[in-house]
C-alpha cells in the first residue's frame, strides 16, 4: 500500500508532489507543455491558452490553471490539442510584426520557437498594416518597448507588480486594440521605472528587449586612439556559458577572459576585485554606524534599481543608504586613475571602460549625473554573448586565461555578490574582522543563502563583541518596501539591510539569459558562485592581496579622503531623468 497520489499524463503514471497545476506536474515529470504566459515565480494568468491539454471525460482544459487530482488522465498532444495550438499561433502571428531577422530576440523568441515546432509556414489572415503599428518606445537607456510584437501574455505586467510592487506597466484599451503600456501612454523614461529589466526577462517575444549597445563597444575597440578596458561582474561567470551549451552554474570566467581578449579588449579586469573593495568601504561604514548608533539600519547600495527606487519613493530615507558606489561604480574610475601608472600608453583620457553586467539597471547607473564619464558602455551578459558570436569565437573550445593585474585577484566574498545574501555575508565577514581583529568563526552564513521564492526575505543574527547584530536580506523591491516601512514605523530590529531588486539577486538579473525564470537554473547559478567561494585560497575581502596593495600604494585606508573621492557617491531627492 502507498499513500502517494498519482495521475496519468500521456498514459504515463506520474506522482503528484504538491504541485498546484497540471502544467507543473507535467514539467516536474519531464513532460514539456508549451506556454507563453506561465512563469513559475508569478501568479497563474491563463491568457495564452497554448498550454491546453485534453482531459479524459472533460475535454479541452488549460493546464496552467487546472488543479491536479489523483487518477485524472491527461493527454498533451492529441490531434485536437495540436490543432488548437496551431490556430492560436496563427492568430498571434496575424497581429504580430513578423520582422524576425531584425528582431533582437530572434533565436531566443518563444513564439518563433513554437511556430517552427508546430510547422507554421503560412498565416491565413491579413498581415498587420504599417499604419496599424504602434510607435516603438526606445526612450529608456535600458529597455526597448515594441508593442507590435506583444502577444498580451501579461507576464511583464505581473513581473512589475508582483516582483517590484511598482506597476509601471498595465493593459490599455479593449478588444483588438488592447495593448500594454506605461501609465497614460507615457514613454518609459518618464514613469517610475527602475530599469530592473525583469519585464524583458519574462517576455516571451521581442516586445520588451534589452537596449543593444554592442556596436558602441565595437566602435571603441576599433578606435585606434582608444584603450578599451573591460570589467566582468560576478554572476556573469555562472550564466554566460548557458548560451554556448554549458550547464547553468558552470564557472566559465577563465574562458570569458579569453573571449574578451579575442574580441579585442586591451585589458581585462574582474568586478569581483571591486566587490572586495566595496566591502572594505561598506563594512567600515557599517562598523562606524554601529559604534555611533547613527542612520541604522544601513541599506546596501550595490543595486542601482533599488537606489533609484529609494530616490523616487523614499527620499526621506536616503541617509540610510550606504554612500558606497556599486562595484561597477568603484572599479571604473579606479581603473582610469591607476591603469596609467602600471601600463605604458594608457592615459586617463584614452581609457574607455566597458562593463559586462547581469543587470539592465547598470546601463542607467552609468548615466547618473554623479557617475557620468566613469563607465563608458555597459553590456549585459546576453549582449556580450552576441559579441562573442559576432567574432566567430568557439566559446566552449576556448582555453582559459587570466585577468590582468593589479585588479586580477579577488576573494570568495567578492564572488558571492552575485547571489541574494552574498553582499551581506561578505560584509559580515569583514565587519566582524574590523570590529574584533579576528575572522568570523564560520564564514558560511547559511541563513542568508537561498534564491527561490521562499527565500526572498532572510535573516541572521551574529554576536560582534557582545552586541547582537541582525542582518536582513531581501530580493524584489516588494520585499524591500516591507522592510523600509518597518524602519519608518520604528519596528525594524535589524541593523543591516541588503536589497537586490531581481528575484534571487544578480544571478537572475534582467540582462541574464532568459531561462532564469526557472528556479532550478537560479539555484544552480547561485551554487556555482558558492562553490568558487569555497574553493578560492582567499575567502575574506580584507585578505585579498591586490586589495591590500591598492590601499597601501594609493587609497591609504577605508574612508580616506582619496577613497571618498573615488569610491563614494551621493543621491538625489529628485528623481533623476535618464540621459539618452
Amino acid at each position: 500500500m502507498t499513500d502517494k497520489e498519482t495521475m496519468f499524463i500521456d498514459n504515463i503514471e506520474v506522482e503528484i508532489k504538491g504541485e498546484k497545476t497540471v502544467l507543473e506536474v507535467a514539467k516536474n515529470a519531464g513532460i514539456e507543455i508549451p506556454t507563453f504566459c506561465y512563469r513559475p515565480d508569478l501568479t497563474q494568468f491563463g491568457a495564452c491558452r497554448m498550454c491546453v491539454v485534453e482531459q479524459e471525460g472533460r475535454g479541452i482544459q488549460a493546464s496552467c490553471t487546472m488543479p491536479p487530482k489523483a487518477g485524472m488522465k491527461i493527454f498533451t498532444n492529441t490531434k485536437k490539442v495540436r490543432n488548437i495550438r496551431k490556430t492560436i499561433l496563427e492568430l498571434l502571428l496575424a497581429h504580430h510584426d513578423r520582422e524576425c531577422t531584425t528582431c533582437s530576440k530572434s533565436g531566443m523568441c518563444e513564439l518563433q520557437k513554437y511556430s517552427f515546432e508546430y510547422g507554421i509556414t503560412d498565416i491565413p489572415y491579413v498581415k498587420m498594416k504599417e499604419e496599424e503599428k504602434l510607435k516603438v518606445d526606445s526612450s529608456s537607456v535600458s529597455i526597448v518597448r515594441d508593442m507590435n510584437k506583444c502577444i498580451l501574455c501579461g507576464a511583464c505586467v505581473r513581473a512589475c507588480s508582483e516582483f517590484q510592487g511598482i506597476g509601471v506597466l498595465g493593459f490599455s484599451e479593449r478588444g483588438s486594440h488592447t495593448h500594454v503600456q506605461p501609465m497614460a501612454g507615457k514613454p518609459l523614461k518618464d514613469v517610475d521605472c527602475v530599469n530592473c529589466g525583469q519585464c524583458a526577462s519574462v517576455c516571451p517575444t521581442g516586445a520588451l528587449t534589452i537596449k543593444d549597445d554592442t556596436e558602441k563597444a565595437f566602435d571603441l575597440i576599433y578606435d585606434p586612439n582608444v584603450k578599451t578596458v573591460v570589467q566582468i561582474a560576478p554572476s556573469v561567470r555562472v550564466a554566460l556559458g548557458e548560451m554556448f551549451g554549458l550547464k547553468a552554474g558552470d564557472n566559465s570566467i577563465k574562458k570569458i577572459y579569453a573571449a574578451a581578449r579575442k574580441i579585442g579588449f586591451d585589458l581585462i579586469f574582474d568586478t569581483n576585485f571591486s566587490a572586495d573593495l566595496t566591502i572594505m568601504e561598506e563594512a567600515n561604514e557599517f562598523v562606524e554606524r554601529l559604534t555611533k548608533g547613527e542612520n541604522l539600519p544601513l541599506f546596501t547600495s550595490c543595486c542601482p534599481a533599488w537606489v533609484r527606487y529609494m530616490e523616487i519613493n523614499h527620499p526621506d530615507m536616503l541617509n540610510h543608504l550606504s554612500s558606497c558606489k556599486s562595484p561597477q561604480g568603484m572599479l571604473s574610475p579606479l581603473m582610469k586613475e591607476l591603469v596609467p601608472q602600471y601600463y605604458e600608453g594608457y592615459t586617463k583620457e584614452n581609457i574607455k571602460v566597458v562593463s559586462i553586467m547581469p543587470c539592465t539597471a547598470k546601463k542607467f547607473e552609468a548615466k547618473r549625473e554623479q557617475l557620468k564619464n566613469e563607465t563608458d558602455v555597459v553590456l549585459t551578459t546576453v549582449e556580450f554573448a552576441k559579441m562573442i558570436r559576432a567574432k566567430g569565437i568557439n566559446f566552449d573550445k576556448l582555453e582559459g586565461e587570466e585577468a590582468n593585474s593589479p585588479f586580477g585577484q579577488y576573494s570568495g566574498g567578492g564572488t558571492i555578490f552575485g547571489a541574494s545574501g552574498g553582499v551581506a555575508e561578505a560584509a559580515l565577514r569583514t565587519a566582524y574582522n574590523m570590529a574584533t581583529g579576528e575572522n568570523l568563526p564560520n564564514l558560511d552564513v547559511m541563513p542568508l543563502r537561498g534564491v527561490d521564492g521562499a527565500s526572498r526575505s532572510k535573516e541572521a543574527t551574529v554576536d560582534i563583541k557582545g552586541k547582537q547584530v541582525k542582518i536582513r536580506v531581501v530580493s524584489t523591491l516588494k520585499e524591500a518596501e516591507i522592510a523600509v516601512r518597518e524602519v519608518k514605523s520604528g519596528k525594524a530590529d535589524f541593523q543591516l539591510l541588503e536589497v537586490m531588486a531581481c528575484p534571487g539577486g544578480c544571478i537572475n538579473g534582467g540582462g541574464q539569459p532568459t531561462a532564469c525564470h526557472d528556479v532550478n537554473i537560479k539555484n544552480e547559478r547561485a551554487q556555482g558562485l558558492y562553490t568558487e567561494d569555497k574553493n578560492l585560497p582567499v575567502r575574506n575581502c580584507h585578505e585579498n592581496p591586490d586589495i591590500i596593495r591598492v590601499y597601501k600604494e594609493f587609497l591609504e585606508k577605508p574612508a580616506s579622503k582619496k577613497s571618498h573621492e573615488l569610491l563614494h557617491t551621493t543621491y538625489s531627492k529628485v528623481p533623476l531623468k535618464e540621459l539618452v
